[in-house]
């Protein structure tokens, strides 16, 4: 973990971590991460907008998404379970982020049968168990970004960048296809074709190369730690398979440091996720098409997020993750203040387009400077369950906490420049609380220096 607090690298050392095919693999599977927030955000708000629902029942839908809070409890498993027959075949990352790819098409094209005006409880089901199987095969995906790089510090940032362009890719290219066509070809049809899509990102998951590691034998001394007082062999397995991952994550970084990471994790984007939570309902409400939406939010956007992450990529190399992440925080406020000059203008294009702009710069460069913060923290042995513990808190926010969001704009009495006021402060405390987790890291190493 010492790297955050590295001294900075130099442009042509940023430049050649991206040498490497390997970020080519992170890149397609990044692509298949947020595929799913299409399905069951953005687009998802689209279709109910147009099914003429409420700020409050759009917003509380989203909270279908909080079971990317909840899939570190089921992690550990993605870490030491094989899937039978398919594993042999394909190995253990890859297996499971093919299946749960499978389980997301059958549920891609059932969804598209369904209209929530009539029948909202069972697209908000559907809905669920894609949000269920997508977390689980972000867990299999973050783990396959982190054991492919290894322990190679300096190639964090460009691991990072290339999983948050391929996020960007798998988010950005079907929304744009679906609010362009919705009102063509309506939103069951939009949803056929996203399956398609899907299914086509699931054969390329055949081709990449799936990492080696001694990840197993790590497993193994930690069983073997326990063997001496737990003989039954089923009790031994959960408690490797469930505990240990948490356990050797607060070993490793000390209590403080944990618990100040958890809670800096949990506030660091939540003035973001208010905004990406009820982004298409304001674009509706302050009198933007579904055509600009598709044009604005989700091409040029994809567009400007390619160029940012790898921008942003670059200059967390060359001055650090830290610097990173406090520009980022920075920019993040600023972006929000733009939706709330947005609000009282209207639906001005120019304002609009510089606005996208600046929001996906801060997106693109806070979000590489968060990835490789987090990885950073993660051991060998358990990186699926670490990380997913670190990423689940953050996505708490991003999914459970900000799907108050529509109901705070109600309170507000529909005012969107006071909400996106509001949102843009939420980011103060975790800077401030970030200045003493890199205290605390420069004392660690101190003390490791002394030793």
């Amino acid at each position: 973990m010492s790297e955050v607090v590295a001294a900075p690298a130099s442009f042509r050392h940023a430049l050649q971590q991206y040498y490497d095919r390997r970020l080519l693999y992170i890149f397609m599977l990044g692509c298949s991460s947020g595929f799913p927030w299409v399905l069951i955000g953005s687009a998802m708000s689209g279709w109910l907008k147009d099914a003429n629902l409420s700020r409050a029942a759009i917003g509380y839908f989203g909270s279908v998404t909080a079971v990317y809070a909840l899939n570190f409890l089921w992690a550990p498993l993605v870490d030491r379970l094989r899937l039978p027959l398919i594993y042999q075949q394909i190995g253990q990352r890859r297996s499971w982020v093919l299946t749960m790819q499978t389980l997301i098409v059958l549920l891609t094209l059932a969804i598209a049968f369904t209209n929530p005006a009539i029948s909202l409880l069972w697209t908000s089901l559907l809905a669920l168990l894609i949000g269920l199987f997508a977390a689980t095969m972000d867990v299999a995906i973050d783990g396959y970004r982190i054991d492919i790089i290894g322990q190679e510090p300096a190639k964090l940032p460009a691991a990072a960048a290339m999983g948050v362009a391929g996020w960007w890719t798998g988010y950005s290219l079907p929304g744009y296809f679906a609010f362009h066509y919705a009102d063509i070809i309506g939103w069951p049809k939009v949803y056929l074709g996203l399956a398609i899509m899907l299914a086509l990102l699931a054969a390329i998951t055949l081709f990449i190369r799936e990492p080696i590691t001694n990840r197993d034998l790590l497993q193994q001394k930690a069983a073997e730690r326990y063997q001496q007082s737990l003989k039954h062999p089923v009790m031994l397995w959960l408690l490797v398979t469930v505990i240990e991952p948490f356990a050797e994550f607060f070993r490793r970084n000390g209590l403080w440091l944990s618990v100040s990471l958890i809670v800096f994790i949990l506030i660091f984007k939540l003035g973001e996720a208010f905004l990406g939570r009820m982004s298409i309902q304001f674009y509706r409400e302050v009198g933007f098409s579904n055509d600009q939406i598709a044009e604005y939010s989700k091409l040029i956007g994809w567009g400007a997020t390619m160029v940012f992450t790898l921008l942003g990529s670059l200059l967390n190399v060359r001055f650090g993750v830290i610097k990173g992440l406090m520009l980022g925080g920075i920019t993040m406020a600023g972006s929000n203040l733009m939706f709330a000059w947005i609000a009282q203008v209207g639906p001005d294009e120019n304002l609009l387009l510089w606005t996208i702009l600046l929001d996906n710069f801060t997106t693109a460069f806070s979000i590489v400077a968060f990835v490789a913060f987090l990885t950073s923290f993660t051991g060998v042995a358990f990186s699926a369950s670490q990380y997913a513990l670190l990423a689940s808190i953050g996505n708490f926010a991003r999914t459970s906490m900000a799907s108050f969001g529509g109901a705070l704009v109600d309170k507000l009495d529909g005012n969107w420049t006071l909400f996106f006021l509001i949102t843009s402060l939420m980011v103060i405390p975790a800077l401030l609380l970030l200045l003493l987790i890199v205290r605390m890291l420069k004392q660690r190493q101190q003390e490791h220096k002394a030793d």
